[in-house]
């Protein structure tokens, strides 16, 4: 296992924006996974239609061996357009074996929050403002006086054999990808 891991780990650890898909591929790939998580999550549709702003990373990869590292590619959608180009990085270090996939999404639902993605230099989503991760519980309760203000974030499509999915720390940077 570890002659799959630690390749994986430099990989993930050691690309930038080397890795990035042409725009329309990497916006084609996250309306896609947008549409999965609005049919899969009712709750994610509803806060969806009251956000300011989505970040879907679409394809998230994830390693590790008492190290880990993980990294992906997404597009930030404002008013249904291209509003920007995002990748995501985080390292880690504990009790942690495998390897995963999955996606996710952050809703922006204030302008203070979408303002602190667009004025940070490498936003860290363990500083933001007011962050929410909507796991099904919360998904079953949401209304409209628990989508007021910050940021939610959804999880989707998990494969893998990593057990839990943790997102303080991790880095969000503005990129340019190729046409």
């Amino acid at each position: 296992m570890n002659k799959i891991l630690v390749p994986m780990l430099a990989l993930i650890a050691l690309t930038g924006t080397s890795l990035a898909e042409p725009a329309q591929v990497l916006k084609e790939k996250s309306e896609t996974a947008l549409r999965h998580l609005y049919r899969t999550n009712p709750g994610a549709q509803a806060i969806g239609e009251k956000s300011l702003a989505v970040l879907v990373f679409p394809e998230i990869y994830k390693a590790g061996f008492i190290f880990g590292a993980q990294r992906g590619d997404g597009v930030l959608f404002k008013d249904g357009a291209v509003a920007g180009y995002f990748n995501t990085t985080a390292a880690s270090y504990g009790l942690q074996a495998g390897i995963q996939k999955f996606s996710y999404a952050l809703f922006f639902m204030d302008e203070k929050s979408l303002n602190y993605l667009k004025k940070s230099e490498g936003f860290e989503l363990g500083a933001a403002p007011s962050l929410v991760v909507a796991d099904s519980g919360f998904a079953n309760s949401i209304s409209t006086t628990t989508t007021h203000k910050g940021i939610y974030v959804f999880f989707f499509s998990q494969q893998g054999l990593m057990a839990g999915i943790g997102i303080q720390g991790t880095k969000i940077t503005q990129f340019t990808p190729s046409e």
